[in-house]
């Protein structure tokens, strides 16, 4: 089983690991720094580099009960030493994307008791679906004033892992609509705006609000009866 060391350092950018297993387009690991997706956050891009050879890391994806690094060149063999390196750029604009979220679910739930339907997110840009049965240009104007309020608090981001039982006794730990969680999970990771948020959550996000920059929000509409959605966007 691989290690997934961004679960505890976000801020990790390169990594060296041993591989594992390979296949016909990747390899697996013993650990990697590499976030293989989730949550609406995409995989990680980047370098996979050793002694005779380098590859580009297009994506990763769970194969048979491994992670694979689906690679763009050649593969080195199993028990080859190799050194990794994130698209840093990338992986920063995404954990300030991620937070961005965060803040702006912690916002609609603190207000409006609201739960999230649905998000997805690209580096810089995304948007996230709220069960709620009004949207307008009012709301969203709102929205914008009050996410980067809470970006100009600076509250630190702690990352945490729970047992399960102990998680679940979080009122309000899970914000989605649909509990997607699988009940095989024995531990729960945990994601806390203080002051603001504190959600499950597996993805990586930056350490202080402040890091988020300003918020737009470019796009409101309705996805349905009681689901709104609404659109952000972060300055590079």
């Amino acid at each position: 089983m691989t290690e997934i060391l961004c679960y505890e350092n976000s801020y990790l950018k390169e990594f060296d690991a041993i591989v594992t297993h390979v296949t016909e387009t990747g390899i697996a690991l013993d650990q990697t720094a590499f976030y293989p997706g989730g949550g609406g956050q995409p995989s990680d891009t980047g370098f996979i580099i050793w002694e005779d050879g380098s590859s580009s890391v297009q994506k990763l994806s769970r194969t048979g009960g491994l992670l694979i690094h689906k690679l763009d060149g050649e593969i080195p063999s199993i028990g080859t030493k190799v050194h990794g390196a994130l698209d840093w750029d990338k992986r920063y604009q995404l954990m300030r994307t991620h937070t961005a979220l965060h803040i702006l679910c912690g916002v609609v739930w603190r207000d409006y008791g609201a739960l999230v339907t649905g998000g997805n997110m690209t580096p810089l840009s995304a948007r996230m679906d709220f069960e709620l049965e009004n949207m307008s240009s009012e709301f969203a104007e709102e929205m914008e004033k009050l996410i980067n309020k809470e970006v100009e608090e600076a509250r630190e981001i702690i990352v945490d892992t729970l047992p399960r039982e102990d998680a679940f006794k979080i009122p309000d730990l899970i914000r989605l609509k649909i509990n997607k969680l699988p009940p095989t999970i024995e531990e729960v990771r945990t994601v806390d705006i203080v002051g603001l948020d504190l959600q499950a959550d597996g993805g990586t996000h930056v350490a202080n609000t402040r890091e988020v920059g300003p918020i737009q929000v470019v796009g409101h509409e309705s996805k349905g009866r009681i689901n709104k959605r609404l659109r952000i966007e972060l300055s590079p």
